[in-house]
């Protein structure tokens, strides 16, 4: 049976998807506003295969035929794929899907991406498999929306930052499930603080404090690392804790005001409600960012029972404050709030991507989004280390934690031969220095 090296080294060498040329730095996106109805007459057809079809891949489906119809162009979902014979069923189940374009499988992605004339994939498998597979769409020459967050660690953000490129020179449209990007009360209202009307920006805070812990799916399966797929959440290589998984939304609006990502952080955390339970993911992280500009970011996230739970952003500045999901208040002036009705982001986000297609617009969301999964990666690792992280130390950083034998030529494997793949051993965090014991459950 193959087994998992945590050596540093050897983990970068031995994977073949990804590789030891230098980082292609993308450009940053500039803000492009898509306008919200296109001519259906005259537009090539949207062919879409879902990668994932899980909770957000079925969700995504949905939004991304609301959006079709909602756009009046002619659209529609041609296949699925997932490693679970069962969920890809649900392909033909929720949207009418062929039987046998209900692709199931290690390889199951490439098998979709075959089929003729898609041009539209959306990614929504465990954000562990997420730089590969884009890489593959892209590879591919696939227009591609990309749940977040999009690497669990700087070997994964490496290729997606080059794969961000390559699409780029293909002129391929690129989107991602940041859907506040996408939220009208979000758009006018970064826009009026990056006009100056709270003054120069001072501090930010972000929040996604549930109010509970998350467990979601139990232990199923019959081996070790089919237990660890279906329970994704609660595994670093596969969702790289919920600091990414869920934390990343706000980190993206702070980085989005700030048109920056920060330079270094400081932060701790704990698994404290969670330790009873399989899995290795803490269940709270407490982190201070800085900006190259010396503006600091403090940032909260938790899963534990609380009186007190929110999932929020605000803005201080030299003028005055801003929850920038909509409302602006001017040291001792009228409060400014957002108003007008908007269509729902989650199917907004598919629509801008769909007129970019169309139209031509320069819509390529890789990189943005991979900043800010960079900055939740960077704030884990400084609450696991105990440390102050610096952005380049992680971002070179040649650790990986996702076993390396799934991205050696699994394709070939049957479903059977992949679920006898060891998976990586438990609580192998901190990447900077030796991890600790964290508890965990066979």
């Amino acid at each position: 049976m193959l087994t998992h090296s945590n050596n540093a080294s050897a983990a970068v060498s031995r994977r073949q998807f990804i590789k030891t040329s230098s980082l292609v730095a993308a450009s940053a996106a500039a803000a492009v506003s898509f306008p919200s109805v296109v001519r259906a007459q005259g537009k090539q057809p949207i062919n879409a295969v879902i990668i994932g079809i899980g909770g957000r891949g079925g969700g995504a489906g949905g939004n991304f035929l609301e959006a079709v119809k909602n756009l009046g162009v002619e659209g529609k979902i041609v296949a699925v794929a997932d490693l679970f014979p069962e969920q890809a069923l649900r392909g033909k189940d929720n949207f009418g899907v062929a039987d046998d374009k209900c692709f199931s499988g290690f390889d199951a992605y490439r098998k979709a991406l075959e089929v003729p004339g898609v041009n539209y994939c959306i990614l929504a498998t465990p954000p562990g498999f997420r730089a590969s597979h884009f890489r593959a769409c892209v590879e591919a020459g696939k227009n591609v929306f990309m749940e977040k967050p999009v690497a669990v660690d700087g070997t994964g953000c490496r290729l997606m930052y080059e794969t961000a490129e390559m699409a780029k020179q293909k002129n391929l449209k690129v989107a991602a499930g940041t859907q506040r990007r996408h939220q009208a009360g979000y758009i006018e209202t970064i826009k009026r603080i990056q006009g100056g009307e709270i003054g120069d920006v001072v501090t930010l805070r972000a929040y996604w404090v549930n109010g509970g812990p998350i467990w979601h799916r139990g232990d199923k399966g019959d081996t070790d690392l089919e237990r660890q797929i279906r329970n994704w959440y609660h595994y670093i290589w596969l969702s790289g804790d919920h600091i990414c998984e869920q934390h990343v939304h706000n980190l993206d609006v702070c980085n989005w005001i700030m048109q920056d990502h920060p330079i270094r952080c400081w932060g701790q955390g704990a698994r404290q409600q969670l330790g009873d339970k399989s899995g290795e993911i803490w269940d709270n992280f407490a982190i201070e960012y800085e900006y190259k500009n010396g503006v600091r970011l403090f940032s909260y996230c938790g899963q534990i029972k609380r009186d007190w739970s929110s999932v929020s952003e605000a803005v201080h500045g030299t003028k005055g404050t801003s929850d920038p999901g909509g409302n602006i208040r001017p040291h001792g002036g009228q409060m400014w709030r957002f108003r007008e009705k908007a269509i729902d982001p989650y199917v907004q986000e598919h629509m801008d991507l769909i007129n970019a297609i169309h139209n031509d617009g320069n819509l390529n969301e890789a990189k943005q989004v991979t900043d800010s999964t960079l900055t939740a990666i960077m704030g884990r690792e400084a609450a696991y280390s105990g440390a102050g992280v610096e952005w380049d130390d992680i971002l070179n950083c040649k650790f990986a934690y996702a076993p390396e034998q799934l991205f050696q030529d699994c394709s070939k494997m049957t479903f059977g031969e992949f679920r006898t793949l060891q998976p990586p051993m438990p609580s192998m965090h901190n990447i900077l220095k030796d991890p600790p014991v964290v508890p965990t459950k066979a």
